[in-house]
């Protein structure tokens, strides 16, 4: 069995590391597509630790991703320098800080929004929590949106640009690089940089999911009152799981930025949450594969049905929108997948569903 596992892995290894080339034959479009689904699936794991595992319904996880994105954006381009003559003094040569100083204090910063977050809602639970959250991701974007007066600090609804390219040991990940006498383009670099995100996230995942703290939160999740009575600190678990879900938005939030090399509060907007959420649910809540399944599909769905809306739009002499026609479909696809498998397309197995029968002598 352990052979068998060892081959599949292998084999998983090798098809990730040659996906980018074979993609890039119909177009560096579809590698692109590839990029921001990796991009959307360390947003779903993050947001899995706290649905999924603690049960915290969590509207406004888009907020992190916020925050992560513009620290990198406002530390690594010339907005700050521009707008502030201290800082300019400061760095004459401008702000370009290393990817590298970036990523923990994104880490942090989002961490601690999220602690933020988490400690006004100890008491709320369900519906009344997803309000809140999503209160709270409408707000960030809010501030964003208009903290551009009386002290330019956002650029409000103009956003930030140009934001450096990411550079990691020298490597920079924006520029065409030739390796063997193969050019290799920046959506390819980049996809080798979120993958292994990617995968140090689900390791990190796995390990949570099996330590004294993941199952304090799968208590919380299936009855809080007994996992209180049996000694558990709710409290501080349901802090650490908004904390340690945001951490993994803020770096999502960076790589964003870094990739995209330009942010605006619209690209943070409620339906992203949304949309992370129903990943997660789609994929299977509390099951790595399935949250990873869910982000892929539903990352990767609207692209594809760009495909399938245009020749419907001209069949109907272009009456529908094109992107109207696209979110009907997606949503149809939804419906009839969740009619389907009414638990994920990965659901996570089931335990304790039968008592073992006792043995008669």
């Amino acid at each position: 069995m352990k052979d068998k596992k060892i081959v599949v892995f292998l084999l998983a290894a090798l098809g990730l590391l040659i996906l980018p080339f074979i993609a890039q034959q119909f177009g560096n479009a579809w590698v692109r597509i590839i990029d921001i689904a990796l991009l959307y699936v360390l947003l779903a794991l993050g947001l899995n630790i706290v649905v999924g595992y603690a049960g915290l319904l969590d509207l406004g996880y888009v907020a992190f991703y916020a925050v992560g994105a513009y620290m990198f954006g406002l530390l690594a381009s010339s907005h700050l320098w521009d707008q502030f003559p201290a800082i300019a003094a400061m760095f004459p040569d401008g702000l370009h800080t290393p990817l590298w100083i970036v990523i923990p204090a994104a880490a942090l910063l989002a961490g601690l929004a999220g602690v933020l977050l988490g400690a006004p809602t100890l008491r709320l639970r369900g519906d009344y929590l997803a309000i809140v959250t999503l209160g709270f991701g409408e707000i960030i974007r809010v501030f964003l949106n208009n903290l551009d007066h009386p002290v330019n600090i956002t650029n409000g609804p103009k956003g930030i640009g140009p934001i450096d390219s990411m550079h990691i040991f020298g490597f920079e990940m924006g520029k065409r690089h030739e390796v063997f006498g193969y050019e290799i383009p920046p959506v390819i670099n980049y996809y080798f940089l979120f993958l292994t995100l990617v995968v140090v996230s689900v390791v990190i995942c796995y390990r949570l999911e099996r330590s004294r703290i993941g199952r304090a939160w799968m208590a919380i999740r299936e009855d809080e009152i007994a996992a209180k009575a049996m000694g558990i600190n709710t409290r501080n678990m349901k802090l650490l799981a908004f904390g340690m879900g945001a951490t993994f938005g803020g770096v999502a939030g960076v790589m964003f930025a870094g990739y995209q090399s330009f942010i605006t509060p619209e690209a943070f907007s409620l339906q992203e949450s949304i949309m992370i959420v129903a990943m997660v649910v789609l994929g299977g809540i509390g099951h790595i594969p399935g949250v990873i399944v869910g982000a892929l599909l539903l990352a990767a769905l609207p692209e594809v049905l760009r495909y399938v809306a245009g020749p419907l739009q001209a069949m109907t002499d272009g009456r529908l929108d094109a992107s109207i026609l696209r979110q009907l479909l997606i949503a149809v696809a939804m419906i009839v997948i969740m009619l389907l498998r009414p638990r994920g397309l990965w659901p996570s197995p089931e335990h304790g569903k039968a008592a073992p029968t006792p043995v008669t002598k």
